[in-house]
């Protein structure tokens, strides 16, 4: 077995694919906190083909001890993976148009249930748009696909192994990572020890992802580097999946903190910090 192949497709690969007779299953997660609905946006314009998923239901459990977006246990997963198309031994492609955030959780999620051709599209729906990708419209009849997935193929950590992680890396926003504001949780700060590396800094001021040679130096300026034992969090565990899929990108396999911040403070005894 190969292993799993190159996490980014560009527009040009992926126009190319769709050309030539054989194209990938095709996966629509866009979502917005707070935004547009996904639905409507999926019918007024989307990759020929593809299928629409739905982030809150298909991508996360509902909120609970576990944060704002647990992982979705495996019959609900699997079951929105095959409603969408996805066959066992078939490449996936996935797209939002929210910076790649939502489309990295559904890579991370593919990716920890077994399936290792999976890509993100890189730039997403804007890109693809841009770049003058056809566009389809009106709802898609989709073929059920057979996807039999296990979960355990990508590295978690829980809370009670978080604190010793060597290399903690909080994804959300500088100030949000500094306690100096908190938007959506009931507490500001960040996990004892956390160093940050915000999720937009993965990224071109055009939403594509920056060359390797930038990742490996942005990322080695917090220690996480080949062979070193890193993990990631965000708000809630999806957005910090575009730090695991870029740390894949120079070459570190990262865990994921499912939890995340909004996880690790339902418990009050967990300590939190400020500043740095």
């Amino acid at each position: 077995m190969s292993g799993p192949v190159h996490p980014l497709i560009d527009t040009a690969e992926l126009s190319a694919l769709l050309g030539s007779g054989q194209p990938p299953t095709l996966l629509d997660v866009r979502y917005r906190l707070g935004g547009p609905t996904g639905p409507a946006e999926h019918e007024a314009g989307h990759v020929p083909g593809a299928a629409y998923v739905d982030l809150d239901t298909a991508l996360a459990a509902p909120p609970g001890a576990g944060g704002r977006h647990p992982l979705p246990d495996t019959a609900t997963f699997v079951g929105a993976m095959r409603s969408a198309g996805v066959r066992s031994g078939h490449p996936v492609v996935v797209y939002d148009d929210w910076s790649g955030h939502a489309a990295a959780r559904a890579w991370w999620l593919l990716r920890h249930h077994g399936v290792e051709d999976v890509r993100v599209l890189d730039g997403g729906w804007s890109a693809w748009v841009a770049d003058g990708g056809p566009v389809e419209t009106g709802p898609v009849d989709t073929e059920p696909g057979d996807l039999d997935g296990t979960p355990g193929s990508m590295p978690v950590v829980e809370p009670d192994g978080v604190l010793e992680v060597g290399v903690l890396v909080d994804a959300r926003a500088g100030e949000r990572y500094r306690g100096e504001v908190e938007p959506v949780d009931p507490v500001a700060g960040h996990v004892p020890g956390a160093v940050n590396v915000p999720t937009s800094m993965n990224l071109t001021p055009e939403g594509r992802f920056r060359p390797v040679a930038e990742l490996r130096e942005l990322y080695a300026g917090v220690g996480a580097v080949p062979g070193a034992d890193v993990a990631a969090y965000c708000g809630s565990g999806v957005t910090a999946c575009l730090d695991v899929l870029a740390l894949e990108l120079v070459g570190v396999s990262a865990a994921l903190y499912p939890g995340s911040w909004s996880g690790w403070i339902t418990d009050p005894t967990r300590g939190v910090e400020v500043g740095g």
